[in-house]
């Protein structure tokens, strides 16, 4: 009882080392981005590549204040935001419970894992007319494409957080006299917690990334249609204002996903 009130001041005393290297951490994360941009910017105003087909990115980020002001990128972004997320939610809905069935019940893992290894070694891109000719050209379609794209990470991840538990974990349990529900909810679940969003942030990737191929190939707004339209018109700056935007939204998106791991793994800090 001792030992642990004595960590106690320790840990307190730590915060404030942790909350000053922040600013560290960010800065020495930040010098790559900063270099990538004055690159960017340097090569074409040298001369050393074209820059009608690469713009200094001064001339980007001009454009994309251009578009964020005349409502184009607002109205292309809530389009793709709205695709992929309602995408990527079904895909948690779905592939999180299976992934759970499939990692803890032998007899369903037999039965649909022939089914599973079909579909998963079918690239989505491939699919893509298939969804189109079944669910037409509209919203359905891209968010159908979208969820079975996102869906094969998080299941994987998920049957894979599963069956790598630790067995003296579940042998503690059960000695414990935990019924297999209370069994699953206190040391399952959350021993699989840091797999399964492992599974969720590779699929919030593919989330934005197979969304704009989709919107490239037949939509009339989101991030895809606008870049896609702004190539074949030779509007390149636009282009590349389509491009960091969608670099911008997938570090945030990113960002959160991890800000919501660290919350539901709290445990294992304790």
């Amino acid at each position: 009882m001792r030992d642990l009130v004595s960590r106690r001041p320790d840990r307190a005393s730590r915060r404030p080392e942790r909350v000053l290297r922040r600013p560290e951490r960010v800065l020495r994360r930040s010098v790559a981005i900063v270099a990538l941009l004055a690159i960017w910017e340097a090569l074409p105003r040298l001369g050393l590549v074209d820059r009608v087909f690469l713009p200094p990115v001064s001339e980007d980020l001009a454009a994309l204040w251009n578009l964020a002001g005349d409502g184009m990128l607002a109205e292309n972004l809530q389009a793709s935001l709205v695709r992929s997320l309602a995408g990527f939610g079904l895909a948690i809905v779905v592939a999180i419970p299976l992934g759970l069935l499939i990692g803890w019940y032998r007899p369903v893992a037999e039965f649909l894992t022939p089914v599973l290894e079909l579909f998963r070694n079918t690239s989505a891109v491939a699919l893509l007319p298939v969804f189109i000719l079944i669910l037409g050209i509209g919203e359905s379609s891209k968010i159908a494409f979208v969820m079975y794209a996102c869906a094969w990470p998080i299941l994987l991840n998920t049957v894979s957080g599963v069956k790598t538990v630790d067995p003296l974990l579940i042998k503690s349990a059960r000695s414990m006299g935990l019924s297999p529900i209370r069994l699953f909810q206190k040391v399952l679940l959350p021993a699989a917690v840091p797999a399964i969003f492992t599974g969720i942030r590779l699929a919030g990737a593919y989330a934005i990334l197979v969304l704009l191929f989709a919107e490239m190939v037949g939509a009339k707004a989101g991030l895809g249609h606008l870049i896609n339209e702004a190539q074949s018109s030779f509007r390149i700056t636009d282009m590349y204002a389509g491009i960091i935007t969608i670099s911008v939204l997938g570090l945030l998106f990113n960002a959160l996903l991890v800000q919501l791991e660290r919350r539901f793994s709290t445990w294992r800090m304790t």
